[in-house]
């Protein structure tokens, strides 16, 4: 007697990770290589550069392809690719220190307004009252208190990013809370710390990673605008904003001068928009 036997079904494919699956697309992929290479860039800055950031020498202005100088000199003979260099190294510490920061004050606001509806009132007032000053005043005040160098940039951009971060950490924590898997928790007796760190913050937890690439965007932006109007990071040292400053007198005589901080910029910025766009997309799957 023979017997029948059924096949196996196949066993599912595991569904990938949504952010390896986010980086795997075109989107993410170009993202990832544009931001990696100029993060490299900076990294590899003193290997990279045969000057350092602020030596100067009698050749000012000069074009790129000048014997020493591949992308040519500044107003005051110093090397424009080791300035470049110095200045992304320079850029990449103040946004990531500053949306870091931002990102941990914003989310420690967000966990204290859920503990207590009073709580919640004052952090929600203490953001609109953030809010409420333009960036360039903020930068300004902030300013005129602390002066010029990194640490003003970096409060200015981590103030304007601690409400960002708190608002959407703590409609996440709201929107969760009303979910049947919290209320099936509450019931079988699952203490309200436990709920909030092992089911509703991991779940709450994938919009603040879009919102770290959206807000190292803005914090791009941020740094250049200051240091280009003067109140960021002190000369003689080397900032994105700052070689772009320096290079505006000279756009006519010498356009080369302002070429590589715009390209890095860009490039950067258009590698963190695509990175943010490809994690939202895959994340809202």
């Amino acid at each position: 007697m023979t017997t029948l036997t059924k096949a196996a079904p196949p066993l599912a494919r595991r569904p990938r990770h949504p952010y390896r699956a986010a980086l795997a697309t075109a989107r993410g992929r170009t993202g990832l290589a544009l931001v990696g290479l100029v993060v490299l860039a900076g990294l590899l800055a003193p290997l990279l550069s045969g000057h350092g950031p602020t030596d100067q020498s009698a050749l000012t202005l000069a074009g790129p392809g000048t014997p020493g100088h591949p992308l040519g000199t500044d107003d005051l003979g110093r090397d424009l690719l080791s300035r470049l260099l110095h200045g992304i190294r320079a850029d990449l510490g103040i946004i990531a220190i500053a949306v870091l920061l931002g990102a941990v004050l914003g989310c420690l606001s967000a966990l204290a307004a859920a503990a207590h509806p009073l709580a919640d009132t004052v952090v929600q007032r203490a953001f609109d009252l953030i809010l409420a000053f333009p960036g360039l005043i903020l930068a300004l005040a902030i300013t005129a208190i602390l002066g010029p160098g990194r640490l003003p940039v970096i409060t200015v951009i981590a103030l304007a990013e601690i409400p960002v971060f708190g608002r959407l950490l703590r409609t996440g924590i709201l929107v969760q809370r009303g979910r049947e898997y919290v209320t099936a928790a509450r019931v079988g007796g699952t203490s309200g710390g436990r709920i909030l760190t092992r089911h509703i913050l991991p779940n709450a937890a994938d919009p603040l990673v879009v919102q770290i690439t959206v807000s190292l965007t803005v914090a791009v932006f941020i740094e250049g605008a200051m240091s280009f109007l003067g109140v960021g990071v002190r000369p003689p040292e080397p900032t994105l904003g700052a070689v772009l400053s320096q290079s505006m007198p000279y756009l006519a005589q010498a356009p080369h001068f302002a070429v590589g901080p715009l390209v890095t910029v860009t490039a950067l910025v258009l590698g963190l928009s695509l990175t943010a766009e490809a994690l939202n997309r895959e994340i809202r799957r």
